[in-house]
């Protein structure tokens, strides 16, 4: 009898692991970001350490924004902003999109010799977002003083959230309210 419930046990364990159709077809309802809102999020961890490498991915519900950086626990500010600008001279980041974020990490691009850890191979486009449901450009704004600047444009102001993983921090904006 034990035998027979540690089976069933284990059919249902895996069976919770597979998607079922009606999860797969619960639409906009099961991607409706409960707890993201639209305000400016920021963690200071204390600056340190510095960016690695920047990426991007596409998820069912929203686009993700990868900041890698050498530091375990890295810190960041996120905000929607009228203009991104370049760290120095100020100018504005040109970027497509009804919306523009403002990325930045308490972590240079540099390290304590000066020498670039991550430099993008285009600043304009520093991961190619084509084909993306709310992402429109991610571009260069500098780093200058123990940050890394990015200028993020969206396709609308829409909700999004920010955390940290060890050596990465992640930015992810939904595809819808």
């Amino acid at each position: 009898m034990r035998r027979v419930a540690l089976v069933v046990a284990a059919v249902l364990v895996a069976m919770s692991a597979v998607p079922t159709s009606a999860g797969a077809s619960a639409g906009a309802g099961a991607c409706t970001p409960v707890d993201w809102g639209s305000g400016t999020k920021t963690v200071f961890n204390g600056s340190g350490g510095f960016v690695t490498d920047v990426r991007s991915g596409r998820h069912e519900c929203f686009d993700r924004l990868v900041i890698d950086t050498s530091l375990v626990e890295g810190g960041y500010y996120v905000a929607y902003t009228d203009e991104v600008r370049f760290v120095g001279s100020g100018e504005p980041v040109p970027l497509r999109g009804g919306a523009k974020l403002f990325v930045s990490t308490y972590s240079p691009s540099y390290d304590e010799n000066f020498d670039p850890t991550y430099q993008p191979a285009n600043p304009a486009e520093v991961v190619d977002v084509t084909g993306y449901e709310t992402f429109r450009q991610v571009a260069w704004a500098g780093s200058w003083e123990g940050t890394t600047d990015l200028g993020l444009g969206v396709r609308a102001r829409l909700p999004f959230r920010v955390f940290t993983l060890p050596n990465h921090v992640v930015v992810d904006v939904a595809h819808r309210w």
